[in-house]
């Protein structure tokens, strides 16, 4: 009996411990390469996602390029620590990352970015020992209103004083299923077509500051 008691406040202990990392720096939310890194293969853990709550709540952006800016892969995930993607470069190339994490709901913003080198291990590694390069300290998550939400036909999307620039819609797989690049403050959004579910709804604004909101299709 002590011994299952003892058991239950290590758990308690470890998950209030964690909840309560919710409000640590960006710089000590690092990312790693798996081991496993193959040469045409990069699979990322960030550990800002388990740092940040409620984890339901975050969105992280994926951005890698090569040394001319072509993008090699991007994807947007809900509630998701790992990233990865198959690619092309050669190992005497490098790749530049990025990871935009956002949970409104506890006010975090963070973005980093680093460079993938083939190292002389063989595999895949980040220019900066797996501590990314802290981005914009100054980001600033901007106000966007949603409404209804849930809906089952429109949501109505505001930006406020800004306006919009770019609207996409994405399944929870991360498949780009909307894009419409306008020039207003509001926008009414149609998802009557789509099936019931959850999906993602990236918001641009004329600055190209971007806002990830979770939508429900009833």
């Amino acid at each position: 009996m002590k011994n299952i008691l003892l058991t239950l406040l290590i758990i308690v202990g470890v998950t209030q411990a964690t909840i309560a990392q919710t409000d640590i720096p960006c710089e000590q939310k690092t990312w790693v390469v798996n081991v496993g890194s193959i040469p045409d293969h990069i699979d990322i853990y960030h550990s800002g996602h388990y740092l940040t709550h409620p984890q339901e709540e975050n969105t992280i952006t994926w951005t890698v390029t090569d040394n001319q800016g072509t993008i090699i892969a991007q994807e947007t995930l809900i509630d998701e620590s790992r990233f990865d993607f198959y690619h092309d470069i050669p190992t005497t190339d490098t790749m530049n990352i990025s990871a935009l994490l956002i949970n409104e709901v506890a006010g975090v913003a963070c973005f980093v970015e680093d460079v993938l080198f083939w190292d002389t291990n063989n595999r895949w590694e980040f220019l900066n020992g797996n501590v990314p390069i802290l981005g914009d300290n100054d980001f600033i998550i901007p106000t966007v209103s949603l409404y209804p939400n849930p809906s089952n036909e429109l949501i109505n999307i505001s930006f406020g004083e800004d306006r919009l620039s770019n609207i996409e819609l994405y399944d929870i797989t991360g498949k780009l299923l909307f894009k419409k690049e306008l020039n207003a403050n509001t926008y009414a959004l149609n998802i009557a077509n789509y099936p019931s579910g959850t999906y993602l709804v990236k918001v641009y604004n004329q600055n190209n500051a971007l806002l990830n909101k979770k939508i429900i299709k009833k």
